[in-house]
């Protein structure tokens, strides 16, 4: 494939054209920003067969289904719920104005922020690009986008798509290495948002920080599940067998490693073995299992269940070896803290199963880890979900279910520590992308004058006996 690859010059040109297009347009109106949504919209909804297509084709194959599930429906239904929400949000908010300072009026307005960037990821770079993006429209500002260079045809058709909706000036797709990733992550934008790594997110925020750009960080980690004493446990494995093989477990909010009973655990096995089985009776060829990203991650994989034999893991993988880039589901028993897969971010159908005596037992084993972006917790008495809720630390939590929270448009999304930082999705992104500026306003009369030097006065002696109380 031809390299479309960005300058780093044509890159501070992009950003400079974007600077001045919005100091030109400090405060597009509501209607502005629901116009350029709804062309965004309706561009995605009719390339969604070529979107498809070209997402497949960078992973060597990937689920149409799973494209359009994953991706194309959060992206357009998100799209829908800001542009019903847009001139709600940005009413000023009214505010109250103490009576020490009365007559008077507070109200904080939510102003676009300026040029933001956005760096996505490969595993779903279209909803990690688009979800972000209209975010960013919605609040009024101009949008730079980074895509991963493991998506090269991806990237590029959203360059081509974007193009023809939006003005450079408003809406851009650079495409290039890891070098030039830095370079964009030291432009000194309004806001930086960036999804990916732990590892990377560092380095994004070091970039930042020269030009003291704040950032929004999505990351990853080990997201837990516990599954309780009591949970029927086909009901569970199925919910858990498909949020771990959707997108062939590439998913930042996949389960991550399961917490089970001891006296459960083989039980638990045969649930997931016949989940997976239901869900795909075969691997080879089977167009709805989709493919790891490239021959490197798939061989990462692999050296990760090696790994873990090799020190006393038990693999049970559900289906044989895969083909082409296809890689089984495979769970493995009897893990240590000295295997790789019980540190990184596992990132692919590989599931630790960890033994558990009582709620508590499992509850310490995670607060002994970096706090995960995603908590998964399977049981149906409320006290016990109430529990778990109250004595755990997470980004977001499903109840009997994994993934959909970040499905739900009326809910923020964000990390916590080592997960990330900052929320967007639902009203907390229109936010994360605004200045929410304070406004205190008098007119002709001043009474604060009374309280102006020289100090010492009868008058000012009473008023702070009064509010001093």
């Amino acid at each position: 494939m031809m390299s479309n690859n960005t300058s780093s010059a044509a890159l501070g040109d992009l950003f400079s054209a974007q600077q001045q297009a919005f100091d030109a347009q400090p405060m597009p109106s509501a209607s502005q920003r629901i116009e350029w949504l709804s062309a965004l919209r309706a561009l995605l909804a009719s390339e969604q067969q070529m979107l498809a297509d070209t997402i497949s084709a960078d992973f060597s194959h990937r689920s149409h289904d799973e494209t359009r599930l994953a991706e194309l429906m959060p992206s357009l239904e998100g799209i829908d719920y800001a542009c019903k929400r847009i001139k709600r949000w940005m009413k000023p908010s009214k505010r109250k104005v103490g009576l020490a300072f009365q007559p008077a009026s507070a109200q904080v307005i939510y102003q676009p922020l300026g040029v933001v960037g956005v760096i996505v990821p490969w595993n779903y770079p279209l909803f990690l690009s688009i979800g972000p993006l209209t975010g960013a429209l919605a609040a009024g500002n101009r949008v730079m986008i980074k895509m991963s260079e493991h998506t090269p045809r991806t990237a590029q058709l959203l360059k081509e798509l974007l193009a023809r909706v939006f003005a450079e000036d408003l809406v851009c797709v650079v495409q290039g290495e890891a070098d030039l990733a830095v370079a964009f992550s030291e432009l000194p934008f309004a806001h930086l948002l960036f999804t990916g790594s732990t590892q990377v997110g560092r380095h994004v925020m070091r970039a930042a920080a020269k030009n003291l750009t704040p950032v929004t960080l999505e990351l990853g980690g080990k997201s837990p599940v516990i599954i309780s004493a009591d949970v029927p446990l086909a009901e569970a494995a199925e919910r858990i067998a498909f949020g771990k093989t959707v997108n062939a477990g590439q998913t930042c909010v996949a389960p991550d490693y399961i917490l089970v009973p001891e006296a459960r655990i083989d039980a638990f096995v045969e649930a997931m073995r016949s989940s997976v089985l239901k869900f795909y009776p075969t691997l080879a060829d089977n167009p709805d299992y989709t493919a790891i990203i490239n021959p490197q991650h798939l061989q990462r994989l692999h050296d990760t269940v090696t790994d873990a034999t090799r020190l006393g893991a038990s693999a049970i993988a559900i289906h044989a070896e895969g083909q082409g880039q296809r890689f089984p589901l495979t769970l493995l028993l009897n893990v240590s803290n000295e295997m790789r897969v019980m540190h990184d971010e596992i990132f692919g159908p590989i599931l630790p199963i960890v033994s558990y005596q009582t709620l508590d037992d499992a509850l310490a084993y995670i607060r002994q880890r970096p706090r995960p972006l995603a908590l998964y917790y399977f049981g149906y008495q409320r006290d016990e979900q109430q529990y778990v809720l109250h004595h755990s630390h997470a980004g977001g939590v499903c109840i009997n279910d994994t993934l959909l929270h970040v499905a739900q448009h009326d809910l923020p999304f964000g990390g916590i520590g080592p997960s990330g930082m900052g929320h967007y999705h639902a009203h907390e992104g229109f936010l994360t992308f605004s200045h929410s500026k304070a406004v205190f306003s008098k007119q002709g009369f001043n009474a604060a004058k009374l309280i102006y030097p020289p100090y010492g006065g009868w008058l000012q002696k009473l008023i702070l006996k009064f509010f001093l109380r």
